[in-house]
C-alpha cells in the first residue's frame, strides 16, 4: 500500500465512520473504482481504532463520568447508583448483540457480505428504513414532541438500538446510520440518537479493532511498510473523524438526515448501474 493510498483510505474512514453513509461501503467501493486492492474487513476494523480515538477525545468528559459511575456500582455491589451508572451498564449490554453476531458471522462478514451487490442493496434498504424513522419523527414533531433526551433512555431503548447496531456488520448499512435510525424509532431526538450512537460504538469498535489486529497481524502487519500504512491511515482517520463528529452533532440539532438518505439511495443505485454495465465486478 502506498502512502497516498493510506492517506486516502484514512480520510474516507474518518469522514464516513460517523456520517450515516457507511464507512465500510466506501472503503470497499472507492478502492475498486481507483483500481486498488480491497484491503479487507481486517484492515477496516484496525483503522477504525483511529476514529475510536476521535470519539474518546471528543466525549472524554462523558466517558470519564460514565466510568466513574460504573466503578461506584462495582465497588458498592449496587446496580444503578446513578443515571450515569445505568447508562454505562446499558452500553455494555447493548454491545452484546453485535459481538455475538460478529463472532457467529465472521466468515460472511469477511467474504460474502463484501460483495458490491450486497453493499448497494444495503445502502438503499437501510436508507429507506431511516426515511421511515424520519417520517415518524416528523409526525411527532407536529404534535410538539421533539424527541426524548439522554436522561430518558431505558433498557428497552438500548436493547433495540443495540440490536440495530448488529445490522452494521453488513457493509452499506452504516453503524451510525442504523443506530440513529433505531434511536429515532424509539422516540429519541436526532442529536441524542447520534450522541448515544457514538458512545455505544466504543466497546464494539475497540474490541473488533484489537481482535482483528491480533488475529490477522501476520497479514496486515507483515512488513514495515504495512505498519507505517496502518499507522498513517489510523491517524488521518482520527483527525478527520473528530471533525465529522463535531459536524454531525451540530447538523442534527437543526436538520434532518434526508441529505444522507438521498445520498445513500444514489450511491446504491449508482453501484447497481456500474455492476450491471460491468464497470465494477463486485
Amino acid at each position: 500500500m502506498s502512502l497516498l493510498e493510506a492517506i486516502v483510505l484514512g480520510i474516507i474512514q474518518g469522514l464516513t465512520e460517523f456520517l450515516p453513509i457507511s464507512s465500510t461501503a466506501h472503503l470497499r467501493v472507492i478502492p475498486e473504482l481507483l483500481g486498488w486492492k480491497d484491503r479487507g474487513a481486517a484492515f477496516t476494523a484496525v483503522i477504525q481504532l483511529g476514529t475510536l480515538v476521535a470519539v474518546l477525545i471528543f466525549f472524554r468528559a462523558d466517558i470519564v463520568r460514565l466510568l466513574r459511575a460504573f466503578w461506584i456500582d462495582v465497588k458498592t455491589c449496587h446496580y444503578g447508583t446513578s443515571h450515569d451508572a445505568k447508562l454505562a451498564w446499558m452500553i455494555a449490554v447493548g454491545t452484546i448483540p453485535v459481538v455475538v453476531l460478529g463472532l457467529s458471522l465472521k466468515k460472511y462478514i469477511k467474504e460474502d457480505f463484501r460483495d458490491l451487490h450486497v453493499v448497494a442493496w444495503a445502502a438503499i434498504g437501510f436508507a429507506l428504513l431511516l426515511m421511515v424513522a424520519e417520517i415518524r419523527a416528523a409526525r411527532r414533531a407536529k404534535r410538539g414532541d421533539l424527541g426524548r433526551e439522554e436522561v430518558s433512555i431505558g433498557w428497552r431503548d438500548v436493547l433495540i438500538i443495540g440490536s440495530f447496531q448488529a445490522l452494521a456488520l453488513i457493509p452499506g448499512a452504516s453503524r451510525s446510520g442504523v443506530t440513529i435510525t433505531a434511536g429515532l424509532l424509539v422516540g429519541l431526538s436526532r442529536s441524542t440518537s447520534a450522541r448515544f450512537s457514538f458512545l455505544l460504538s466504543l466497546p464494539a469498535v475497540f474490541g473488533a479493532g484489537i481482535y482483528e489486529m491480533y488475529k490477522d497481524r501476520h497479514e496486515i502487519l507483515s512488513t514495515q511498510d504495512d505498519i507505517i500504512s496502518i499507522i498513517v491511515a489510523s491517524v488521518v482517520s482520527g483527525f478527520v473523524g473528530y471533525a465529522s463528529i463535531a459536524f454531525l452533532l451540530g447538523y442534527l440539532r437543526k436538520h434532518s438526515t434526508y441529505v444522507f438518505i438521498i445520498y445513500r439511495i444514489l450511491l446504491g443505485a449508482t453501484l447497481l448501474a456500474l455492476l450491471q454495465r460491468g464497470i465494477l465486478t463486485g
